[in-house]
């Protein structure tokens, strides 16, 4: 009783929006070249919760996130973030989690595998992005970015983030090629993604719902055979290039450890 008194009074107080259905699902457009996944890529857009609405508490909890974290401008955390905006360099990023840099030099069937889960990480995100057209969060509220807003930035949806997306995918496919530093790879994964809301271009919800659609697509993945073939040829190629080496310079890493353990919200 009491609960239910407590909802009534919240509602009342304007704090939990009406429930609003998402917009009608279109049919799922043909796949396009590339990927391991095809028409065998599960719909997301039936997976994912809906983007917020204005008047929701998820609403409410974006906007007060973007506000908070404004505060972070110029901290080590904010220059972290401007450092993974380039979708390219995440790889690169996660050297000193995985404990040695790849490149297509020493990893090309591994950057081979990445390139391609990431056709299907894009048709996951791009499907429910179109669909639910939510703002990102600088045209709703005001407040610095850590990047140079573009007409073309404004124009892309934030639901879900796709940066994030991928950023958890590579995180989850290295954690299963090297799974002693699972951990490690993960914590800075979830680090990449949320440098989105770090800067200030994604609400906390599209970074949320960008690491749900990662965990779909590569649940997805493991049940292609031509995805689990070039995963084992991938692992051997990872040990071997952690094993040549060189590792990381660790105190830079160990800085960036320090970084990555602090929530920044």
């Amino acid at each position: 009783m009491r609960a239910k008194l407590l909802l009534a009074a919240v509602a009342a107080l304007g704090l939990i929006g009406a429930a609003t259905a998402p917009p009608p699902a279109p049919a799922m457009p043909a796949a396009g070249p590339g990927g391991y996944l095809g028409d065998m890529a599960p719909d997301t857009y039936r997976i994912l919760p809906p983007a917020p609405v204005a008047g929701s508490t998820r609403y409410q909890a974006d906007r007060t996130t973007y506000l908070e974290t404004r505060r972070l401008q110029d901290t080590p955390r904010w220059k972290m973030a401007q450092g993974d905006v380039d979708q390219g360099g995440l790889v690169k990023s996660l050297s000193c989690a995985l404990g040695v840099t790849l490149t297509r030099d020493n990893a090309p069937r591994t950057a081979a595998l990445l390139a391609k889960a990431g056709v299907d990480v894009s048709r996951a995100t791009n499907r429910p992005k179109d669909i639910y057209r939510r703002q990102r969060p600088y045209l709703i509220d005001e407040g610095p970015t850590c990047i140079e807003r573009s007409a073309a930035l404004s124009a892309s949806p934030d639901y879900p983030s796709g940066h994030n997306a991928w950023g958890w995918t590579v995180g989850l496919i290295l954690a299963e090629l090297a799974p002693d530093r699972a951990t490690e790879i993960l914590a800075r994964a979830r680090a990449f993604g949320e440098g989105r809301l770090v800067c200030g271009v994604h609400n906390l919800s599209a970074v949320e719902a960008g690491r749900l659609n990662a965990s779909i697509v590569v649940a997805a993945l493991h049940g292609q055979a031509a995805f689990r073939t070039d995963l084992d040829a991938a692992r051997q190629e990872v040990a071997a290039a952690r094993k040549a080496g060189p590792a990381p310079d660790p105190a830079a890493c160990a800085a960036e450890a320090e970084i990555v353990a602090k929530s920044p919200y």
